[in-house]
This record gives C-alpha cells, structure tokens and sequence, in this order.
C-alpha cells in the first residue's frame, strides 16, 4: 500500500484533471476510435474539466502519494422529482475515474470511490451510479469489487 491523500480538486486543478484523463482516455480511444478521438488537444480537454468543476452540483477529488497527483474522480449530484412513473432519487454518478497504472491495485481507485460515495451521503443521495463500456472488462471488475452491480444496460446497433 502506498502513501495516499485524497483531496476535494479545486477549479484550479482542471489542467491536472486533464492530464491525469489520458490513462484512462487511452483505453477508450484504442477500443471505441469511432466514438473517442485519439488525441484530444490539451486546451480543449481542460476545457471540459473547467466546465466540469464549475458545476454547482459537481464533486471532485485529486489522489496524492508524496505530493504526486496519481489520480482524480469527478461526480454530479442529482435530485430528481418524482412524476407519474417514477419515485423522487436522490444520487451521486461517478463520471470519471482514472489512477495512473504504475499505481494501480494500491488502492487508489478505491479510496477516490470511497470520496465520492461520502459526498453522496453528505448530500442526502441514496444511490451512487456509474457507467462502465462493456469493453472494459478491468473497471467492470473493479466496481463489482467495490461494490457497484449492473441495472441497466445500452445496447448498441450500427446503422
């Protein structure tokens, strides 16, 4: 087990966030290029991490062993009125999840799940949801053993 930090990420950590997506980014580009680009310019993936860590409804965390950023987890909470069909909820979806390789099963990913799982309890969510490409047999594998299990499913068909 390393030495780990988990902190809330601050705007000011968007270009981190961006740099930090290309472990994971990596993956889906090799397994999906029809979906995902290669590589997206740097600018503009900070971008999408600025805009993401304004949200009001957004929580964030950066993983830090020895100073080191070595992974991030961002969420949205959502609060949902019921309607005719369905019951009010109230949950935390992890949008994103990347820890760097050379510190993979130390426990990283898990503690940046264990962040957002509190702050979803902190702010009254009573369910925590994530997706996952069917391609990714090791996050499929790791959010089983962190507890996630399947209830939905998008199924794909060319045209």
């Amino acid at each position: 087990m390393i030495a780990l930090n988990v902190r809330p990420a601050t705007p000011t950590d968007a270009a981190l966030l961006a740099r930090l997506n290309d472990f994971v980014h990596a993956v889906h580009a090799a397994e999906r290029p029809d979906v995902f680009r290669a590589d997206p310019p740097a600018t503009e993936l900070t971008s999408i991490f600025d805009g993401l860590l304004a949200r009001e409804n957004a929580v964030a965390f950066v993983a830090e062993s020895s100073g080191r950023p070595i992974g991030y987890a961002t969420a949205t909470l959502h609060h949902r009125q019921g309607d005719a069909l369905t019951r009010p909820r109230s949950f935390v979806f992890l949008e994103h999840l990347a820890v760097d390789p050379e510190a993979g099963r130390a426990g990283v990913g898990t503690a940046l799940v264990d962040a957002v799982r509190t702050a979803g309890r902190d702010a009254g969510c009573s369910a925590f949801l994530t997706d996952v490409w069917d391609f990714n047999k090791n996050a499929l594998a790791f959010f089983e053993a962190v507890g996630f299990a399947p209830m939905r499913r998008f199924l794909e068909q060319p045209l």
